[in-house]
């Protein structure tokens, strides 16, 4: 049952005017959107806001928030997010919140910095660590180390580097070099440089995550004032959500709100409305790649009071742009202005808007993109958008907001959607977390014309609009950099030289300092005895059904979800890209029943999901040397279109036509220029995921049909295209008659009561052929071999993986359990969060230890590639000599546990244990590993420090990264550019 259904739970608890531990209630209100109540209060004492979203959902969640509109590019209020968790007046360690991560059992943990505010989120299903949280969170806040350790700002904002006098001049800083991996993407640029065309006299003009250009600009005073105007409690708002004893929480805050300093008169920056500015277009240079030109139009829509207007927006944005058959997207693409485009809607602002993008764009076409976006939706307005489609985009609107799968907890996603309201208005905390009357609103107008209305006046007769191109050019960010700090270190004389050499030392010896143990034991602290049992497993049966079938009796919210498993081991190894690119084909084209156009719309109003996707699996018995892919086709719709769900996904995979052979161009090229986004954005795991391919068979698979070695395939097929168009389509339609069989199928489903029976009623056998004999298995996977790579692409950073199979290291077998999961906390965590993050500068930095027994180190927006081989190489010895406190490996129990435990969407539950199911581990697996976890001791963990000295000594390497930062390097690597 899912937790959030007893409407009735905490219903009118709180009654208006009361007062409660300090707090005056100002009013209360059923929310059916949250299934439960929302209450709105004020600290009386401090003027503090406090929301509480009542429902029955154990994974409780607290936030609170801060007003921060920037006044410059420096990046004060992200320096800040970083800064105030590296310790406070009552926990004065150096890093509370990587304390917490060893040792809580949160279920979220994180700070935010937007573009008007700054969030500090958590959330836990215990209610004694919740507090905890809390507790670590507020004096953070509101009394951080900041003032009394001003070295903090050079660890997190910047700082000068220079190992000798004749050495060149460097800066680090973990948002420093956070920033120039952002700013390394010509898409966050072109964002950044939009928002500052369309709000020259506001914060928005201004980057608030900071423009390494101008965050050495920032000095300590300045940050500390900042502190001291915009971390004050009446300029705060504070969500509480889930299943609480409210009085307790508000006895809570009580305490610690009565009890904050308040630092001085002066309150925050101005957060002012801007009035219509239509700036002549912007040519931004970038030194990028030059397939990254990419081009923006943005469109201001109204206010945060619009919140109608605002959903509208997205789903008219949905219907004529929302895929490659939507009318406007279509428009873009036949006009061959570039090679992707895209469109959304950002809210979480006083002002929204909505922006166009174009990327992979020619030379020379922002013009005529805008000319087209803005004739195209003239025409459109005119003539009526296509009924048809929006009733499509408004039943996916709907899906997504009943499903509700944010990818982190609800209460946290709950406190984001307030703030969209909340922090312009303080009596309206609801508007963006309320949705079901603005759908039912917009459902009922639909054919009135108000969509029609809404893009004349938001995009054809717009007076407060902006267009931008981010235009490519030669050089790097890296080298440009190296040669403003040249110019810098010429000015400075001996005496200067000599300060910034000794207070980087000077830093450094407090980086590398202990904590104190009396600090360490200041903070709050869990047992193994607050461990709750283990959640109920999420369990399978099978029905009756031409094909196996497994089914999870699990609450949906009367949405059905299904998933087949097709083996692709009837596949010979070449053929496996081939089989991607099918799987990046269904649904975009022809079928033999609906054009492309009439199924993109049929899906999006039948079902809430369609995907197609190759998996790996490995085998439980034989983890390195077997790889069992499937071909996936997952879909979902709502209980009461279930019919659609048993035909459309099958109509779709046994009946497209391979023919539009320009169609399947642009597809293709629009997932090559996704995967581009994707080694620049999130280069880590390419890294990973590429030495894992060393070692494992199952991993060589996954690379060749989406990692590196398929986006080089796809990169020389699109190279050919014309020349190879015939034959691919013939090689489509082979694997399409060859993959959907039903000898080797494998289903599943999760959904309401009795559609399951419905689904194969309606569904028969599928359509598949099944002539009662096994297709006979061909793929043999070549050997794995170690490498050492190294990848360049257009960015200011690198990202540095390095991996080992644990059980073909020369000692003796290390078989996979629950300890390898708490000694990758410990060394995420302790070792390199210190010696990567801290010392050398990168975003972040992890050790991942897997069932598939490839161990690996990956790096995150690291400005160097040398240094972290050198800290992955010591973390073997580091683990070995690992001589914990018996509260920190309790610590590390503890968290490792919560991460097992931690509650997950009906649909993701499901998808865990097929992938359980399929690589032959039974359902009590998991059981077993998380006994293992608490079985853990040093003695354990220590064990296995030589097999990590093993992958960090002689393991595989990947760098993808920048290329000035790959030549610098002295390790041993053959290089080529990736993008």
């Amino acid at each position: 049952m899912d937790p959030k259904t007893a409407p009735a739970a905490h219903a009118n608890e709180l009654a208006p005017g009361e007062v409660h531990a300090g707090f005056v209630v100002d009013g209360a209100e059923e929310v059916p959107e949250v299934d439960g109540w929302a209450y709105v209060l004020t600290h009386r004492a401090t003027g503090a806001r406090l929301l509480w979203l009542a429902n029955a959902d154990e994974n409780r969640a607290f936030s609170i928030a801060f007003k921060t509109p920037p006044a410059d590019d420096t990046g004060v209020f992200h320096i800040l997010e970083h800064s105030v968790l590296d310790g406070s007046a009552k926990y004065p360690v150096k890093e509370p919140f990587v304390n917490l991560l060893k040792s809580s059992m949160q279920t979220f943990l994180n700070a935010m910095t937007f573009p008007d505010k700054t969030m500090y989120p958590v959330a836990s299903t215990n209610v004694a660590d919740l507090e905890n949280l809390m507790d670590v969170y507020l004096d953070a806040v509101l009394d951080p180390n900041i003032y009394r350790r001003p070295r903090i700002f050079e660890q997190e904002g910047w700082h000068y580097e220079l190992e000798s006098p004749d050495a060149p001049l460097t800066i680090n800083g973990v948002v420093f070099n956070e920033m120039k991996g952002a700013l390394s993407d010509p898409e966050d640029v072109l964002f950044m440089e939009l928002k500052r065309q369309l709000f020259p006299d506001t914060c928005y003009r201004h980057e608030s995550g900071g423009n390494p250009e101008a965050i050495p600009d920032l000095c300590y005073e300045e940050f500390v004032d900042a502190h001291r105007r915009h971390y004050r409690l009446d300029n705060s708002h504070t969500v509480l959500y889930g299943d609480l004893d409210i009085d307790r929480e508000l006895a809570f805050l009580d305490e610690r709100f009565s009890a904050a300093e308040v630092r001085g008169e002066e309150g925050p920056n101005e957060l002012a409305m801007q009035g219509p500015v239509s700036p002549a277009p912007l040519e931004v240079p970038l030194a990028t790649a030059p397939d990254n030109r990419c081009v923006g139009l943005g469109y201001v829509i109204g206010t945060w009071a619009d919140r109608e207007r605002v959903l509208a927006a997205d789903i008219l944005l949905d219907a004529l742009m929302g895929s490659n058959e939507a009318p406007l997207m279509r428009r873009i693409i036949d006009a061959g202005l570039g090679d992707d485009a895209c469109a959304f809607v950002v809210d979480g602002m006083a002002q929204p808007m909505v922006v166009f993008e174009l990327k992979g764009a020619k030379p020379g076409v922002a013009e005529e993109f805008r000319a087209l976006v803005e004739g195209a939706c003239a025409e459109l307005a005119d003539a009526g958008v296509p009924t048809d489609r929006l009733q499509a985009s408004l039943a996916q609107a709907e899906f997504n907001l009943r499903e509700g799968d944010f990818g982190y907890p609800d209460g946290v996603a709950l406190a984001v959607c307030a703030m969209g309201s909340w922090l312009y208005d303080e009596d309206d905390p609801l508007s963006y977390v309320r949705y079901e009357d603005a759908c039912r609103d917009l459902g009922d107008s639909m054919g009135l014309g108000i969509f029609d209305r809404l893009l004349r006046e938001a995009v054809v007769e717009n007076p407060h609009s902006a267009l931008v191109c981010v235009e490519p050019q030669e050089g790097t960010g890296t080298a440009r950099e190296a040669e403003h700090l040249a110019r810098i270190k010429e000015a400075m004389d001996t005496a200067w030289l000599e300060d910034v050499m000794e207070e980087a030392r000077a830093l450094k010896e407090e980086q590398q300092r202990p904590d104190d143990p009396a600090d360490v034991a200041k903070l709050p602290h869990l047992t193994l005895a607050d461990i709750a049992e283990a959640p109920a497993p999420v369990t399978s049966r099978e029905v009756e059904a031409p094909y196996p079938c497994h089914v999870y009796d699990l609450d949906t919210h009367r949405i059905d979800y299904t998933y087949a498993y097709f083996d692709l081991e009837r596949l010979a190894w070449p053929e496996l890209p081939y089989a991607q690119v099918l799987a990046c084909l269904l649904g975009k084209l022809d079928t033999r029943r609906h054009t492309a156009a009439e199924l993109d719309c049929l899906l999006e109003s039948t079902l809430g999901d369609f995907s197609t996707f190759i998996e790996t699996y490995g085998d439980a018995d034989d983890p390195l040397g077997v790889a069992r892919p499937r071909f996936v086709v997952g879909a979902a719709s709502l209980s009461e279109k279930v019919d659609g769900l048993a035909s459309l996904p099958m109509e779709v995979c046994l009946e497209t036509l391979f023919e539009d052979t320009e169609r399947i161009r642009a597809i293709l090229t629009q997932r090559r220029v996704a995967m581009e986004q994707g080694f620049i954005g999130s280069g880590h795991s390419a890294a990973l995921a590429r030495c894992r391919s060393y070692y494992s068979r199952g991993a060589l698979v996954a690379d060749a049909v989406s990692g590196i070695g398929f986006y080089r395939f796809l990169v020389s097929l699109l190279d050919s295209f014309d020349r190879r168009a015939a034959s691919l389509c013939e090689v489509l339609r082979n694997l399409q008659g060859r993959i959907f069989k039903g000898d080797g199928l494998e289903t599943s489903f999760a959904g309401a009561p009795g559609d399951v029976e419905r689904y194969w009623e309606a569904a028969g056998d599928l359509g598949l052929m099944n002539d009662g004999h096994a297709t006979k298995a061909q793929l043999e996977v070549p050997e794995p071999t170690p490498a050492r790579e190294a990848f360049t692409i257009p960015a200011n950073v690198c990202f540095v993986g390095r991996a080992a199979a644990g059980l073909t290291l020369p000692r003796d077998p290390v078989a996979y359990n629950g300890s390898w999961l708490v000694a990758s906390r410990a060394l995420s965590y302790g070792y390199l969060w210190n010696e990567v993050r801290v010392l050398g500068g990168a975003y972040g930095a992890g050790f991942n230890g897997t069932p598939a027994s490839v161990m690996g180190f990956y790096s995150y927006r690291d400005p160097a590639v040398d240094p972290t081989l050198a800290a992955y190489a010591g973390a073997g010895a580091w683990l070995s000599g690992w001589d914990p406190a018996a509260s920190d490996l309790e610590g590390f129990v503890i968290s490792t546990v919560a991460g097992l435990d931690a509650p997950v969407k009906p649909r993701a539950a499901m998808r865990r244990e097929d992938k359980l199911r399929i690589s032959g581990r039974g359902p009590a697996w998991r059981a077993q590993v998380r006994q293992e976890v608490l079985d853990s001791s040093v003695d354990t963990v220590r064990a296995l420090g030589a097999a990590v000295a093993q992958v960090g000594e002689t393991g595989g390497v990947c760098v993808i990264g920048g290329a000035d930062i790959i030549a610098a390097s002295t390790a041993e690597l053959e290089v080529s550019r990736l993008v």
